[in-house]
């Protein structure tokens, strides 16, 4: 590494040059946790097999974690699955925005709210 050359950080981890004690905790973060990735990845899978879907990214930070669904790698999201654990008892932890930011659903169960992304049946009748 020279010196030339740029020092990237992240979230809760120290860098090389700052002096921190043992005792010093990083600041705490957000994330999904296994059984809440399983289902959303699960739900994942099922879209892009049906080629609705092609790319995600994982965000955290201190007060939420973010799983965004995009149909292009280089669009913008379509989905925002999002994780606020302050909200818990309030609105629900979860939910779900659109590509506009709307607010298409919230509620404490992450099953019931990934819910929304399964296709309805309707019977045609000739």
């Amino acid at each position: 590494m020279s010196a030339f050359d740029p020092i990237i950080q992240f979230p809760g981890h120290a860098s090389p040059s700052s002096k921190t004690s043992p005792s010093q905790k990083p600041d705490p973060v957000v994330c999904f946790q296994r059984p809440e990735l399983n289902l959303i990845l699960s739900r994942y899978g099922v879209m892009v097999s049906q080629g609705l879907w092609r790319d995600y990214a994982i965000d955290v930070g201190r007060d939420f974690a973010i799983f965004s669904i995009f149909r292009h790698t280089s669009d913008c999201p379509l989905y925002r699955i999002e994780k606020h654990p302050k909200l818990a008892k309030k609105q629900g932890a979860y939910l779900i925005r659109n590509d506009k930011g709307t607010i298409l659903k919230r509620g404490t169960d992450l099953k019931q709210l990934l819910r929304i992304f399964e296709k309805k049946i309707t019977l045609i009748q000739n």
